[in-house]
């Protein structure tokens, strides 16, 4: 009975994790459909402004290891690429000569250099897309990070370090740094984010957060800065919430998320967002978003 049991929950959870509906995805091999459009930017006009695209990213993007409390993706930055995801998330802790990629104290198994590499050469093979980074220093030195990433960069012309708000013409093939704080490289970028809107004890007050911080990206769109939203949470550190880890919370928000974005569908021109990073987001998530940009 106990077996039976068992047996019972773990299809009732494959059937919500790997379903038909692909919202939330914490399977790392990525299956993408016959006729999926990887280069999706190349839709969008080359005269429209990159305020103006509502992205699909990723919250901690390379954050594939460290344990439930940490890991906040499943599929590898080459695979969350041809998914669709066009802004990454990077915390990088500088030592020695080597920009290493972290969460938290938890190493990531790779570097700010292998995570360029990388993005390069996605875009040499689909050059009408543009890839957004925001870098976050987690060094005690926080200001050499921006020397350590400008020695990575050097001269390409492939990377937009500028502070100028470009149209999605001039960054073709581009990778896209955005500044905050003390990372002074790229695009002026906002964040909707308010304070403590990432701790989480209850999914719904999460999701009305989430509209609050849209409706904030709406009115900021198409403007000179760049504009995130995060849609990621924890409940670690709360009483009520320390179960729900970044997992278990994005398989409650994702279609949820889905579904209030799917409202706009029938807008005519549809609102633009911004920037959209989630955790563990399915492909059909990540097209949802993606299609807010076809008016």
């Amino acid at each position: 009975m106990k077996c039976l049991l068992f047996h019972s929950i773990l299809l009732s959870v494959t059937f919500l994790c790997h379903g038909k509906d692909q919202f939330f995805n914490d399977d790392g091999n990525l299956i993408l459909p016959g006729a999926y459009n990887i280069p999706w930017m190349a839709g969008i006009e080359n005269l429209r402004t990159l305020s103006l695209i509502t992205l699909p990213g990723a919250h901690d993007s390379m954050s594939l290891h460290g344990g439930p409390e940490a890991e906040c993706q499943a599929l590898s930055l080459k695979d969350q690429l041809r998914a669709g995801i066009r802004f990454l998330d990077l915390k990088v802790f500088g030592l020695g000569n080597t920009l290493y990629v972290m969460h938290g104290v938890m190493y990531q198994h790779t570097t700010l250099k292998d995570v360029l590499d990388t993005v390069r050469a996605f875009l040499s093979e689909f050059r009408t897309e543009a890839v957004l980074i925001r870098v976050q220093p987690e060094s005690f030195e926080k200001k050499t990070v921006n020397e350590m990433v400008q020695s990575l960069i050097g001269n390409d012309q492939q990377v937009w370090v500028n502070s100028g708000m470009p149209n999605m013409g001039q960054v073709r093939g581009k990778i896209v740094f955005l500044q905050k704080s003390t990372f002074t490289i790229g695009i002026p970028l906002i964040d909707t984010d308010g304070k403590g809107s990432s701790k989480v004890s209850n999914v719904k007050d999460k999701d009305n957060r989430i509209i609050k911080q849209l409706n904030q990206a709406t009115e900021a769109c198409g403007g000179a800065n760049a504009v995130l939203t995060y849609t990621s949470g924890t409940g670690l550190g709360t009483f009520w919430g320390m179960f729900l880890t970044p997992k278990r919370v994005a398989e409650k928000v994702n279609p949820w998320l889905n579904q209030y974005l799917r409202q706009f569908y029938p807008n005519q021109p549809r609102p633009c967002f911004g920037i959209i990073a989630m955790d563990f987001p399915g492909i059909d998530l990540i097209q949802t978003v993606i299609n807010l940009n076809w008016w």
